[in-house]
């Protein structure tokens, strides 16, 4: 085997003068070291390959992706659903036991192999190349419905500007007799609203505009409701949003129609701003009367709430949500490395600013909450039903400035087919045109009534099975297939040591069970899906098994085609 790396090096040697060096070095020297990771250049297929500008780029990607719309609404928001300060616990036991170690692992393989998705798993084990295929679906699935969040938060980002803020008043004409406004912005009192007062049982400005204005969608229980959109009668496409949704279509093509190049420039806005007016928020939400109130809320632990299967599936959910395992986008980032670089220390930073964004998160959603339930006199459980209209009155700024997921999507896909097919990388920036006009065309369903039914219907059969059984899958295949035992010879010829046992543990046996055991407790605990009051027909769900199916139905295809 060695013998015939050698005889591939000789016949390229003019064109790699830095790999012809080495070998020089490791036949005339006998420097085995430098042999060996020859030998493994040749075998893996590492080649002339593109490479971060600095490390920083790498990092501030790689944080760009994992802290997204996840953290900073999906987690505040699931601790309410789950119990507060009780969603901590299965959180946490999730990110150290199976968030974490996958997170290593999927960053190893992208820099060992070089190489993005679908090109790594076929090197890894050619009867599972279809997992490669599997994960970049799940985040050609995703990218489907983040880019209409950002268009969203875009659309309020402009809003902003205007002197009369158009969430801020009861005074239009979509608006309902419940209606009331945010009177807290226009005094200073410190006193809260009694929790049987007149505004207690009335619907915000803010939830008015956000679901009825904006969306065009029917707040299901709000009284006096006329709009009731759904999806067979999803209404007409509202162009204001399509033209925020093309914006940011532009916005993402020009920053990746030249590489890793260009995107790891623009990052270091997009990674880095969001934090500031995190800071910002956070300072002023943990000042504002009652803020105590949805802190305590926060962090209070309903234990009583782990005894129920969903709140387990739903930190496992929001783990890789929030991390990123799953989507290649890690593969596809660290493939642009240098073989010898110390991912273990990228894996520990970038995983730890994850889940310290998340939790910050929390302290500036509750702190706002507690201050709402403070001044309207709602319950705080009533006024955390907003959902995602909070978000996008509290921090519309941050959100729409955080294109950085949908870049890390986008850049997973183009990295994998680049990789498996030249004729792509010959043509990134045609094939980038092409693939945004796809999600264009997509994005349109989601700028009608019924865009909220849509995107949750994506939510949960595009992306939360699929990402599942697709992690699991890789467990698998690295411990038993591929070998847990060669998948550390691997990373210590990257990195000069080996991981400990904590690392083979969590790969071969915590992480492939904890998965298992969420993937069961979902199907066993399966149910038509439903919005709020919106009972999801009986069409819409049996459509949404088959696409379920469609990501993970790659994952076999080359084991039957070599059986038949």
């Amino acid at each position: 085997m060695e013998e015939y790396a050698f005889n591939k090096i000789a016949q390229v040697s003019n064109s790699q003068g830095s790999t012809s060096k080495l070998q020089e070095k490791a036949v005339d020297e006998g420097d085995q070291k430098s042999q060996k990771s020859l030998v493994s250049l040749i075998l893996v297929g590492r080649g002339d390959r593109e490479t971060w500008t600095t490390k920083v780029d790498f990092l501030l990607s790689v944080v760009g992706f994992a802290v997204d719309l996840a953290n900073v609404w999906r987690f505040p928001y699931l601790c309410f659903k789950n119990g507060g300060g009780a969603f901590l616990i299965p959180y946490t036991l999730m990110v150290l036991l199976a968030g974490i170690p996958l997170f290593y692992m999927e960053l190893s393989l992208g820099q060992y192999y070089r190489k993005g998705a679908v090109t790594t798993w076929g090197k890894i084990c050619p009867l599972f190349k279809g997992i490669g295929y599997c994960v970049i679906m799940i985040a050609l699935y995703v990218d489907f419905f983040y880019n209409v969040i950002i268009a969203w938060a875009l659309h309020f980002f402009f809003s902003s500007f205007t002197s009369n803020l158009p969430w801020a008043s009861c005074d239009n004409d979509y608006n309902s007799q419940s209606c009331y406004e945010p009177t807290w912005s226009q005094d200073n009192s410190t006193e809260c609203a009694a929790s049987n007062g007149s505004l207690a049982s009335g619907i915000s400005a803010t939830e008015e505009y956000f679901y009825k204005y904006y969306l065009g969608l029917h707040y299901f229980g709000a009284p006096n409701s006329s709009v009731a959109a759904s999806i067979s009668n999803p209404g007409p496409i509202n162009w204001e949003r399509a033209l925020c949704l093309f914006l940011v279509y532009v916005v993402c093509y020009f920053s990746l129609w030249k590489g890793i190049k260009m995107s790891g420039k623009v990052v270091w806005f997009t990674a880095i701003f969001p934090y500031v007016v995190l800071a910002i928020l956070f300072v002023r939400g943990i000042t504002l009367p009652g803020a105590e109130k949805g802190i305590d809320y926060y962090l209070r632990p309903n234990i009583t709430m782990l005894s129920q299967p969903s709140v387990w599936q739903d930190a496992a959910t929001q783990v890789f949500f929030s991390l990123g395992p799953g989507f290649g986008v890690l593969m596809a980032y660290a493939s642009y490395n240098n073989f010898h670089n110390n991912v273990y220390i990228d894996a520990l930073i970038t995983s730890t600013i994850n889940c310290g964004t998340s939790f910050l998160s929390g302290f500036v959603i509750f702190s706002v909450l507690g201050y709402m339930s403070c001044k309207s006199g709602k319950p705080i459980q009533d006024v955390a039903q907003e959902g995602p209209g909070l978000v996008f009155v509290v921090y519309p700024e941050a959100l729409a400035t955080m294109p950085g997921a949908s870049f890390g999507g986008t850049e997973a896909i183009i990295t994998a087919l680049s990789d498996e097919f030249p004729l792509v990388k010959r043509k990134r920036e045609v094939f980038i045109a092409c693939l945004f006009t796809f999600y264009m065309i997509i994005g349109l369903s989601m700028c009608t009534n019924a865009g909220m039914l849509v995107m949750e219907w994506l939510i949960v059969y595009g992306t939360n099975w699929g990402l599942l059984i697709a992690v699991f899958c890789e467990t698998i295949v690295i411990a038993f297939f591929y070998g847990i035992n060669q998948f550390v010879i691997d990373i210590k010829e990257m990195l000069g040591f080996t991981p400990g046992w904590y690392w083979k543990i969590c790969w071969t046996i915590v992480s492939p069970l904890f998965l298992l055991g969420i993937i069961v407790s979902t199907f066993i605990n399966y149910g038509p899906l439903q919005y709020q009051d919106y009972v999801f027909p009986f069409e819409a769900n049996v459509v949404g098994l088959f696409f379920a199916m469609s990501a993970t139905a790659a994952i076999p295809t080359p084991l039957k085609i070599l059986l038949n």
